[in-house]
């Protein structure tokens, strides 16, 4: 996820006008319960690890009824401050009625990139609010300027298992509908200038307090 900035003044926009709008303007907006923030531009890493990311699960994906989206496609939530629309960096959406419209409401795994102005969004702000859909198998967090990836996935009970893989050498392999995907950190990163080699790791996370 880029950065946002609020564009609207302290302007209340209904979800009509917000989508009305949207495809006349210049950069992409998410909108949060009445309020629009405008997406900055995304650096080259972050652009780097989003190409490679999209064709590795259009790789995955192929011929099978999930599909992959990057980041032109909106995520519509019903949450208590009212509807919001999020611009995932990715996402797999595996449900046949969840279609049209310009955004998806059921998705299978989302992943977001992070950077140091977005990681606190993403890991409390939008991982409360993506955990919170019951269609939801995955959420992957990959940070830009280190091979470190966290997934979080559904288990059997309904409640969520945290993971973190760490180093190129490692890979990530997501869970239940989704069949079997498997992102190796190698290829993620592949085009990215990373520190210094980190050994390969993947275990359990602390959950974000």
């Amino acid at each position: 996820m880029s950065t946002a900035v609020l564009t609207t003044d302290g302007c209340y926009l209904t979800v009509e006008e917000y989508l009305a709008s949207e495809p006349l303007s210049e950069v992409k907006r998410e909108y949060l319960g009445g309020q629009v923030y405008a997406m900055a531009g995304a650096s080259d890493p972050h652009n780097i690890i989003a190409s490679n990311l999209a064709g590795m699960l259009y790789n995955c994906l192929r011929g099978q009824q999930c599909r992959p989206f990057g980041s032109d496609m909106r995520l519509r939530l019903q949450q208590p401050g009212g509807t919001y629309f999020y611009y995932p960096d990715a996402m797999i959406a595996c449900d046949p009625t969840d279609v049209g419209k310009g955004w998806r409401e059921r998705p299978a795994a989302l992943f977001e990139i992070l950077s140091d102005s977005t990681r606190q969004i993403d890991a409390r702000e939008k991982r409360a609010a993506y955990l919170g859909l019951g269609s939801l198998d995955a959420y992957v967090r990959i940070e830009q300027a280190r091979a470190e990836v966290i997934v979080e996935r559904r288990t059997s009970n309904g409640g969520w298992q945290m993971e973190r893989h760490l180093g190129v050498a490692a890979t990530v392999r997501l869970p239940g509908k989704l069949g079997m995907i498997e992102l190796p950190l190698a290829e993620l990163y592949e085009g990215v200038t990373l520190p210094s080699p980190v050994a390969a790791d993947s275990a359990p996370a602390s959950e974000p307090g």
